[in-house]
C-alpha cells in the first residue's frame, strides 16, 4: 500500500499528530532573529544582486535533491534555488557534497549557500547563518513492514538504529537509551540497511521516508507512529554572509507572484502551508 507524500505533508503541515502508519499497505537599528539574521539587512534589495552562487547540495535526498535517470539534479531543493537564483538576479551553481561536509565547507568560504534539506537548529545557528524557513517536516521512525513491536520512541530502547550522519535523526537516536546507532552518508542507504534486516528501525526526515516506500524504491517498510518533532528546512550560509538578506528578499519575492506555490505543487500536490519568517 502506498501514500502520497502530499498527504503525509498536509498533516504536517497542520501540525497534526495522528498517526501515520504504513502497516497493511526596517530603519531602526539592527536586532538579533532567531535564524541569526539581522533586521536591518533584511531590507537588501535583490536589484543590488548580481554574479554567481555556488550552492552545495547532497543529492541523496529525494524528493528534495536527487540525481534523475540522466544524472542530473532534480527535486524541490533545486528547483526552488534555481527560482531564488533567477529572482535574485544570481546565477546558481550546485556542487554536491557529503552532507556532513557541507557545514565544514560554508565555513571554510568554499561554497557561498547550501540547501539540502538541512532543518534549523539552536546548535547550526551557531556555526551558520540560516535563511527563513522554506519547508515545514519531522521526523518518523521507519521498522520493517511485518514489525509490531514498535510504534513510539520508547521502543527503541536497546534496538539497533540506522541514520543518516550529521542529521537530526542521528541527533534524537543518540539519546536512546541502549541504542546502537550505525551511521550512513546518506538517508537512502540507512533505509537500505532496514530493509536488508541489518537494524531495527531508521529516524530520518519522514517526507524522505515516504517518499522512499511509496515510489518502491526501497520495499518492505512503514512508517509508524507519530512525528518525533515538527522542523523547519532553511538554506544555510556562511556567518554574517550579505546573501541572507538577498535570498529572504528573494523567497518572499516568489510566495508573494506565486513561483514558490507552483514549485511546491509540482512537488507536492498541494497548496504549501504558511511558514513562519523564524524557525524559533
Amino acid at each position: 500500500m502506498s501514500i502520497k507524500r502530499s498527504a503525509f505533508l498536509r498533516n504536517v503541515a497542520f501540525g497534526l499528530s495522528a498517526s501515520v502508519v504504513l502497516a497493511a499497505c526596517g530603519g531602526s537599528a539592527p536586532t538579533d532573529t532567531a535564524d541569526g539574521t539581522d533586521s536591518a539587512t533584511d531590507s537588501a534589495s535583490t536589484e543590488e544582486a548580481t554574479g554567481t552562487l555556488t550552492v552545495a547540495t547532497e543529492p541523496a535526498f529525494p524528493p528534495f535533491e536527487f540525481q534523475d535517470e540522466n544524472g542530473e539534479l532534480a527535486g524541490f531543493d533545486i528547483d526552488l534555488m534555481t527560482a531564488i537564483g533567477e529572482t535574485a538576479g544570481l546565477e546558481v551553481q550546485f556542487e554536491s557534497l557529503p552532507f556532513d561536509g557541507i557545514i565544514p565547507a560554508l565555513q571554510a568560504g568554499t561554497v557561498d549557500a547550501a540547501i539540502s534539506g538541512m532543518t534549523i537548529t539552536e546548535e547550526r545557528l551557531q556555526t551558520v547563518d540560516f535563511s527563513r524557513p522554506y519547508v515545514k517536516a519531522g521526523l518518523a521512525i521507519a521498522v520493517q513492514a511485518d514489525n509490531m513491536e514498535v510504534a513510539t520512541l520508547d521502543d527503541l530502547q536497546d534496538m539497533r538504529i540506522a541514520v543518516q550522519i550529521g542529521t537530526t535523526g542521528a541527533e534524537t537516536a543518540a539519546e536512546i537509551p541502549g541504542a546502537e546507532i550505525s551511521t550512513f552518508d546518506s538517508a537512502p542507504l540507512a533505509l537500505q540497511e532496514l530493509a536488508n534486516g541489518n537494524v531495527d528501525a531508521v529516524i530520518n526526515d519522514a517526507p524522505v521516508t515516504l517518499d522512499a516506500i511509496a515510489s518502491g524504491n526501497i520495499d518492505g517498510l512503514k512508517v509508524v507512529g507519530e512525528l518525533l518533532t515538527t522542523e523547519f528546512y532553511g538554506i544555510a550560509l556562511p556567518k554574517g554572509s550579505p546573501n541572507v538578506a538577498i535570498i529572504n528578499d528573494a523567497i518572499m519575492t516568489m510566495m508573494e507572484d506565486g513561483t514558490y506555490a507552483a514549485i511546491y505543487q509540482e512537488w507536492f500536490g498541494e497548496e504549501p502551508p504558511e511558514l513562519p519568517e523564524s524557525a524559533f
